[in-house]
């Protein structure tokens, strides 16, 4: 007998701004063609996706424009706890699947779910479950496993959350909260790893093995018509910031003699990356095409030579190869 759910279904941006967010919105989509519901609880913003589906919204908080006391509602916000009671009180979720919700949501939206005894799956796309500045790099942006096991002054040492100290007090605050309240490792009833790598990170970091599943993220293949074509260029497309390692792919590019590299996306990096073309003069070889939609970004990679992946930090099962491979480009991990 086929079981049909009502999900609800929580990340804290509601706009396809990276890889957490395209899976949040295809799961969704995924879950309605085998009959689910599903709705969506996420943050107010202009760029919002309009789901046709049932969606509730808290207030926005921006982290790098907030003031101290906004700050602290990444630990505990009331008004994100009432708009969850709403939402389960509302639509009566069999169960809650999180994504993205730390820092912009915060753990106060778990106890209401805890009191209406909701079964809780949580999906892990990057480390913040262990670390503070949610990379797993420093302030110099190496490879860092220092705040391992809850020791979160490491993070306030080393100023690993965008090198301010104030932010990584409170990011070092969030994660003692978050252990204190056994978050991830009592209330959470399932957390699923990108990767069998994160899982076995979460396991170093005393989560039970046996709370955590191994599941690919995923695209569909009919979306993906191959049709090769060599455009000439090399492309990079995701965030661009520094854990993705684009501003060293863009000084390396510029010690090469020739050939053309296209930059898709957008992120707090672009400014260092116009200074980097400009200082290098790099003009007329380097493109930067902004935030591509879809559709776009599918024609840009099947048009490319190929497409590049300079990440500096533990990737997950990212997007840019998954998509890349589904639509017959090679992949060049740099």
């Amino acid at each position: 007998m086929r079981v049909i759910m009502k999900v609800l279904l929580v990340n804290k941006f509601h706009y396809l701004k990276g890889g957490s967010e395209k899976y949040y919105f295809e799961l969704g989509e995924l879950l309605k063609k085998h009959g689910h519901e599903v709705a969506y609880f996420s943050m107010k913003d202009e760029k919002n996706i309009k789901t046709g589906d049932k969606e509730y919204f808290v207030e926005p908080i921006d982290l790098n424009k907030g003031s101290k006391l906004k700050a602290l509602d990444v630990i505990y916000s009331s008004a994100n706890k009432k708009k969850m009671e709403e939402a389960l009180d509302e639509f009566k979720p069999d169960i809650v699947h999180l994504n993205n919700f730390q820092r912009q949501l915060s753990a106060s939206i778990i106890k209401p779910i805890k009191k209406r005894k909701i079964p809780i799956v949580f999906t892990a796309h990057d480390v913040q479950t262990i670390c503070p500045a949610i990379t797993m790099l420093d302030n110099n942006k190496d490879i860092c496993e220092k705040c391992m096991k809850g020791k979160y002054i490491n993070c306030i040492k080393k100023k690993c959350n965008k090198g301010s100290t104030l932010k990584s007090i409170i990011g070092a605050l969030e994660g003692k909260y978050y252990r204190i309240k056994k978050i991830y490792s009592k209330q959470i009833d399932c957390i699923i790893t990108p990767s069998d790598f994160y899982k076995e990170k979460l396991v170093q970091d005393g989560v039970s093995q046996e709370k955590i599943e191994t599941m690919h993220n995923f695209v569909y293949m009919e979306d993906y018509e191959k049709q090769l074509e060599d455009g000439g260029y090399a492309l990079y497309f995701g965030r661009l910031s520094k854990e993705k390692g684009v501003l060293n792919l863009v000084k390396a590019f510029s010690k090469l003699e020739k050939g053309i590299l296209y930059i898709a996306g957008a992120g707090e990096e672009k400014n260092a990356i116009l200074e980097i073309i400009r200082s290098e003069k790099l003009e007329n070889r380097v493109k930067l095409l902004g935030f591509l939609d879809q559709n776009e970004m599918k024609e840009t990679i099947r048009k490319s030579k190929f497409v590049v992946v300079p990440s500096i930090w533990y990737e997950n099962c990212p997007y840019s190869v998954m998509e890349t491979l589904a639509l017959g480009k090679p992949v060049l991990r740099f």
